[in-house]
């Protein structure tokens, strides 16, 4: 009767389980024909010479080209500064959101997110008109009196507003929610013990909010790193960054390998970043678990 009983419990495991991989399956599929089997492809292709050898010179021209280490060094910085203005900006919007009662922050919490729903090329297309030389701002100051207008486009500056303008909305959205999650009466009982607001800041928004923070750099620095349409658009032409370096490789060079050696080292710093938001996450689960 026992033997039996444990076929059957057995029995139903095994269906359990099949049931399972049926239906992990078709996702996996997917993710093997959207993700790896392309990024399998990209490192064949950057580990190609041009006669069809073995060979790293790829990587090497990458990182020993003068144009190419400017692209590559133009990009991490404007990436990076990006991403932590964005995080700064975006945390001051969402602390002040959530601690703010008043007829302005009504209004900022109706229509900081409307960005997220524009589209990138009609953004790109406002932030010509806006800042262009020829744009609204020109005019008003040519029409004051003004002799010439800043360039704002076309450069680095036109790029970091361009991504100040897609990221901040998304930041301050995300860690608007953490900040709703602390609860009044913690922030109430803190002031009544002498909390001021750089001990809260520090001492109790920090803490419950740091794993958002890093959700909200992760997001930011990888849409900002791949990053084309804006860039295509009001970028500059020298140095470049590495989305539009790539293309002009593959599509105007026809140079296969140096398109796909961009792309995996793009996709490696990616992974990197996604590595450490992942490590912080595991550290902070249960040693029991």
């Amino acid at each position: 009767m026992k033997t039996s009983t444990a076929k059957s419990g057995l029995s139903r495991q095994t269906k359990d389980s099949i049931t399972g991989l049926l239906m992990v399956f078709p996702s996996f599929l997917l993710l093997v024909f959207i993700v790896i089997l392309p990024i399998s492809l990209a490192v064949r292709e950057s580990l190609l010479d041009p006669n069809g050898a073995l060979s790293l010179a790829n990587y090497k021209y990458l990182f020993t080209d003068k144009a190419m280490k400017n692209n590559i060094i133009f990009t991490l910085n404007l990436t990076v500064v990006s991403t932590v203005i964005t995080l700064i900006l975006g945390y001051i919007l969402a602390i002040y959101l959530r601690f703010s009662k008043g007829r302005i922050s009504e209004w900022i919490r109706k229509l900081y997110f409307i960005p997220m729903f524009i589209p990138a090329v009609i953004a790109t297309y406002g932030i010509i008109n806006m800042y262009g030389n020829h744009g609204w701002l020109a005019r008003i100051v040519l029409a004051l009196g003004g002799d010439s207008f800043p360039r704002f486009i076309y450069d680095y500056n036109g790029l970091l507003l361009a991504n100040l303008w897609f990221n901040i909305p998304f930041t301050a959205m995300l860690l608007s929610s953490a900040l709703a999650g602390i609860p009044n009466s913690l922030i109430e009982s803190a002031r009544d013990v002498g909390a001021g607001k750089l001990n809260l800041f520090t001492k109790f928004i920090v803490p419950m909010t740091y794993k958002t923070v890093l959700v909200a750099a992760t997001f930011s620095f990888m849409g900002i790193i791949g990053s084309f349409t804006a860039p295509f658009l009001i970028g500059p032409n020298a140095p470049q960054v590495l989305g539009i370096a790539m293309q002009q490789s593959f599509s105007i060079y026809h140079d296969v390998g140096i398109a796909s050696a961009m792309a995996v080292f793009m996709f490696l710093l990616c992974s990197a970043m996604g590595y450490f938001y992942i490590r912080s996450m595991v550290k902070e689960e249960p040693a029991g678990r």
